[in-house]
């Protein structure tokens, strides 16, 4: 059994100008990026490397729709190196153009991912993805109505680089989000199936470094996020580590019709989930590695394990209030048809579960999160 996948090369750099000196950015490079990123970090270096802003194929995770019409002009720049600078949604897309020749999404999830067509760095600028050392993109498919995984050994990166100056603008929503969506990653890769003592060194050291991280801006404001970012930048990395071994699963696999029904964003669409889905596990199964993750967050909320889930939302409501799905505009009817999309296209994800949910299961966990 594998017990940790180690692919791209890690870096770190305190700066971005030492980045792009160490790794010789020159023409032929292509920065996928946003603009408002792109012009504080990079615009001052005076680099001789083509660009492309996401925010002008539209708003949001990435759809197929944008994707498409971001390789077409990738082609027609025949750049050679991919650099991805941003958060998810960047570096999902730049997954894509980096085994795109100019196929479509459609085409490459018919295929087998096999080659990478372009070298590939990619560089986090939030502190929740953990996609910088994982061969995912997910994706929404607006023509099938669900948002699928992309996966593939080509689709990792060929380095992985970590510059905390990153995330010194990152607005507050935008960390909670991602950082809960962290904190998800640890925990669901630390309960999977395929868990290995490697990956949950690396998740449960992401859950302390993210509880811990937490209770201090919980205690000092926001304005204590400012000393955590290089912590929370790791600890998402850690997490990353963890689950592009072990997976994630319910968690995530509910979420996505949610996400994708009503464009919430993925780390709080995971967050109306969690303790759902926790809650749900115990009902099946108490002891095991639930036992143990139960008792390790306790301690680390100072709380009996009993009322853990509770502490733990209040703690992360702090950050990000929970929201209940009908608060989204989810009616009851749509309750059955998000389960269905689960069982149906969720395959990937629900193998990974702590404890098999069938689909009654994953509607009553629908129905109590309502």
């Amino acid at each position: 059994m594998e017990q940790i996948i180690f692919r791209p090369s890690l870096f770190k750099f305190k700066t971005c100008r030492d980045f792009a000196k160490a790794f010789e950015l020159k023409e032929g490079d292509l920065i996928l990026t946003n603009e408002y990123i792109f012009n504080p970090y990079f615009g001052n270096l005076g680099l001789n490397v083509e660009t492309i802003f996401q925010e002008q194929y539209g708003a949001g995770e990435p759809t197929d729709v944008m994707v498409d019409a971001i390789i077409e002009d990738a082609k027609k720049k025949g750049c050679k190196r991919i650099i991805a600078v941003g958060g998810g949604t960047i570096i999902d897309i730049a997954k894509v153009l980096a085994i795109s020749d100019g196929e479509s999404v459609d085409e490459l999830y018919d295929l087998p991912v096999t080659e990478k067509k372009h070298p590939l760095i990619i560089i986090p600028t939030t502190c929740g993805t953990g996609s910088e050392v994982t061969n995912i993109s997910i994706i929404n498919r607006t023509r099938l109505g669900v948002k699928m995984g992309l996966t593939g050994e080509a689709l990792f990166a060929d380095s992985a680089v970590l510059i905390p100056e990153l995330l010194e603008g990152l607005p507050f929503p935008v960390f909670a989000a991602s950082s809960i969506d962290a904190l998800v990653h640890a925990v669901e890769s630390s309960l999977s199936p395929k868990a290995t003592p490697y990956t949950k060194l690396f998740g449960y050291k992401a859950i302390e470094m993210i509880l811990t991280g937490f209770q201090k801006i919980a205690k000092d404001g926001k304005d204590a996020l400012k000393g955590l970012l290089e912590e929370f930048l790791i600890a998402s990395n850690y997490a990353g580590l963890a689950f592009g071994t072990a997976g994630c699963a319910a968690v995530h696999a509910l979420s996505y019709p949610l996400g994708g029904a009503y464009h919430v964003p993925h780390g709080e669409s995971n967050y109306a989930m969690f303790t759902g889905v926790l809650k749900n596990y115990m009902e099946i199964r108490k002891d095991g590695e639930i036992e143990v993750l139960n008792s390790y967050m306790a301690d680390l909320l100072g709380c009996d394990v009993e009322v853990v889930y509770e502490k733990l939302e209040e703690l992360l409501d702090q950050l990000l209030p929970k929201k209940a799905l009908h608060e989204y505009g989810v009616t009851e009817d749509e309750l059955e048809i998000f389960t269905k999309s689960v069982m149906e296209t969720q395959g990937r994800l629900m193998g990974n579960n702590f404890v098999p949910l069938d689909e009654q299961r994953v509607l009553k966990i629908y129905r109590e999160l309502y």
